[in-house]
């Protein structure tokens, strides 16, 4: 992990991490990770309101420990009901959630000048496709918030894996 992050980092929220049922399906957040979820443990949809699921997206964001978030710079979060992908990306692929920005690990002078805030986007049917209950959903919309704010802070998909944020 580079050196300039702030301390506490990785990202852990307080107490409890969540714990998935659903973490050793392939669950896909990022485009370093295009393969799709897997059908075989798919048991969903789980139909909830755009309102709970921004709840849950919320609630997810507490999660993150005061100092983590009093680091995040210059980061959007938006919820989108569906990953649509760009032409010439495969059509079928499937993301719980998007990073698009700059990490702060990679950040110099030049950045702040006119930049455009990072972008985080959690997708709601894509998670709402792969949970059977509330309680998963809220699981895996938290599992998805920190995978991606940890991108926000530089931490690539490998060794978010070995941290279990996969």
């Amino acid at each position: 992990m580079p050196a300039n992050l702030p301390p506490g980092l990785p990202i852990v929220p307080d107490g409890e991490r969540p714990s998935s049922p659903l973490r050793d399906r392939n669950a896909v957040h990022s485009p370093a990770e295009r393969s799709p979820v897997d059908e075989a443990y798919v048991s969903g949809p789980y139909e909830m309101s755009p309102e709970d699921f921004e709840e849950a997206v919320s609630d997810a964001l507490q999660l993150i420990p005061p100092k983590a978030a009093s680091a995040m710079d210059n980061v959007a979060i938006f919820i989108e009901d569906d990953y649509i992908p760009p032409p010439g990306e495969d059509p079928d692929t499937v993301l719980l959630g998007l990073y698009e920005g700059v990490p702060l690990t990679e950040r110099d002078a030049w950045w702040e000048a006119g930049s455009l805030p990072d972008r985080i986007t959690i997708f709601r049917q894509p998670i709402l496709n792969i949970c059977s209950t509330r309680e998963e959903v809220i699981d895996e919309v938290a599992i998805t918030v920190v995978h991606e704010i940890a991108h926000h802070f530089g931490i690539d998909d490998d060794r978010l894996h070995e941290l279990g944020w996969g």
